[in-house]
């Protein structure tokens, strides 16, 4: 059977608090190298959609007229 007494439960920021004791934070080196790369992947990825919308629109430009 369930048992009738209520456990206290901790206030909403204790518990922020106590999560964020738990967070492994990441180094100065390893946070440069990802952001590095973020920022990289980004531009990658922003110049192939930029390559993409001008064959389409070379394509469409050419089907249109």
């Amino acid at each position: 059977m369930a048992d009738n007494t209520t456990a206290k439960k901790p206030g909403f920021f204790k518990g922020v608090a106590n999560e964020f004791k738990k967070i492994i934070w990441p180094g100065k080196e390893r946070l440069t190298r990802e952001t590095i790369a973020v920022i990289f992947f980004s531009i990658v990825i922003g110049l192939i959609i930029a390559l993409l919308d001008w064959v389409f629109q070379l394509g469409l430009g050419l089907i249109i007229k």
